[in-house]
């Protein structure tokens, strides 16, 4: 990211620190004084972007949003009612573009209520110093395109939650390994890799596009010792975060299961290789978290323990895709791999080459290190902004992934599929594979005999 350069002089600056014409630290004060926009001013667009994201560390945006709409107005009053008109007319234009900014990358900070009025009292403001002016009339036209926005993300969390429900039946066909064997299994649905993987990116692509970018930093919002507004933290949830998480491990297990169910080992050892050729053209399309999630479902205890069918399968190519997500010297190979495809999507010629999703459990977690590793404030009270800029720039990157409009035709068969068919639990995960490959020691027996007592309980329960 580029770094905002001291635009102002005077007392904006005080309690400001540069180095080599970057912001290293200031006062939370001078940060809420740096962002409020004047008739000469407007702030850097990155230095906008990184105090928006990560202000939330240090105040909840209501409060922030609250104090830099007064000091703007209260920076035009000069005690005379028409020139204060007159002042506040020049300098809203960039009171709106602030807004606009706001609204745009980080619409969900409205869904609480006390922002919406600010909001609200600012498009009066505005129409108070001239109903017909350009900055009205891009206040309503901004308002309208948050309610558009906030509207899809409550018919998205809808719809998540319902495939959720449906996928949460444990319809009688799951509960024994012999039924099961009625259902319907992934090849039966899709038997072309390319096609699977592309169905998996249309499902990757759209649950990262409702994944605010705040929501990292709410994440570990509540970990700083100064932050007192811990019930804002508790009302905004990082539900679109955890609902993408969650989706990694239903992916994860859904290959489990579809290795574990059938009945046959010659149908197992070719499920196995038809999720390995998926892996390998999620890799191809740049659809990391995928990946992933297929190795992970492919590397479960109920799956690595059934040595004889993994005799009658060719691990060349799994041999391939498990180095290069090799977690070992901090995932280096994964990390290549993410920096060349993001070089294609830099330099793509097409929607497809765009394609870049990353393995997303890591990317937290690099985020949350970065914040753990880091203080968010220096020994004199400041504000450690070079810590913002690094979290910006992680953060920044991500949302150039999310944009990307999946180019594959949608098959709706294979989609529903994919995010409502039943999945065994862990322990039916490893019943079904003691089923298809019987117990080799005692331990392994013991297992089994506790597994199907537990599991019959359970059933008579319900």
């Amino acid at each position: 990211l580029p770094q905002s350069p001291p635009l102002l002089l005077g007392s904006a600056l005080l309690g400001m620190c540069y180095h080599d014409n970057s912001l290293v630290s200031a006062s939370l004060e001078a940060l809420i004084q740096h962002l409020v926009p004047t008739v000469d001013y407007y702030p850097d667009r990155s230095y906008v972007f990184t105090f928006l994201l990560s202000s939330r560390l240090f105040l909840p945006p209501y409060e922030l949003m609250t104090r830099v709409c007064h000091l703007c107005v209260e920076q035009q009053r000069s005690g005379d009612a028409l020139l204060d008109k007159i002042r506040f007319r020049e300098v809203a234009p960039k009171l709106v573009q602030l807004l606009t900014e706001w609204t745009e990358t980080f619409p969900y900070d409205f869904r609480d209520e006390r922002m919406m009025r600010c909001l609200k009292d600012m498009t009066h403001h505005v129409a108070r110093g001239d109903e017909v002016s350009y900055s009205w009339r891009a206040m309503q036209q901004m308002t309208q395109r948050l309610i558009k926005r906030l509207s899809a993300l409550g018919q998205y969390e809808e719809a998540v939650a319902a495939l959720n429900a449906v996928a949460m039946e444990r319809p009688a066909s799951l509960k024994s390994k012999q039924a099961s064997a009625q259902r319907s299994d992934v090849l039966s649905v899709c038997d072309d890799p390319f096609v699977l993987a592309q169905q998996l990116t249309h499902i990757e692509l759209d649950r990262l596009s409702f994944i605010g970018p705040e929501e990292f930093i709410q994440t570990f919002a509540m970990k700083d010792p100064l932050e007192n507004h811990k019930g804002f933290f508790r009302k905004r949830k990082t539900s679109n975060l955890e609902a993408y998480v969650s989706w990694f491990n239903r992916l994860s297990y859904l290959v489990a299961t579809e290795i574990c169910m059938p009945m046959k080992k010659k149908h197992r050892a070719r499920i196995i290789e038809f999720f390995i050729d998926v892996a390998q053209e999620c890799f191809n399309i740049g659809n990391f978290n995928s990946l992933m999630a297929i190795i992970t479902g492919m590397n479960m205890s109920p799956v690595a323990r059934l040595k004889k069918t993994w005799n009658k399968v060719n691990t060349d190519k799994f041999d391939i895709l498990e180095h290069q997500m090799d977690p070992s010297s901090n995932f280096s190979n994964y990390r290549t791999a993410l920096r060349g495809a993001t070089q294609r999507s830099e330099t793509a010629h097409s929607s497809q080459e765009k394609i870049v999703i990353p393995f997303f459990s890591l990317l937290i977690k690099d985020i949350y290190f970065l914040n753990e590793g880091c203080a968010s404030r220096l020994s004199n009270g400041h504000i450690n902004f070079e810590k913002l800029w690094e979290l910006a720039k992680q953060v920044s990157e991500f949302l150039v992934w999310r944009q990307v409009i999946c180019p594959f035709d949608r098959d709706r068969r294979i989609l529903q599929y994919l995010v409502t068919t039943p999945i065994f639990t862990e322990d039916e995960l490893h019943l079904a594979s003691y089923e298809s490959e019987g117990p080799e020691n005692n331990l392994e027996k013991d297992s089994r005999r506790s597994l199907r007592s537990s599991l019959l309980h359970r059933e008579n329960r319900t």
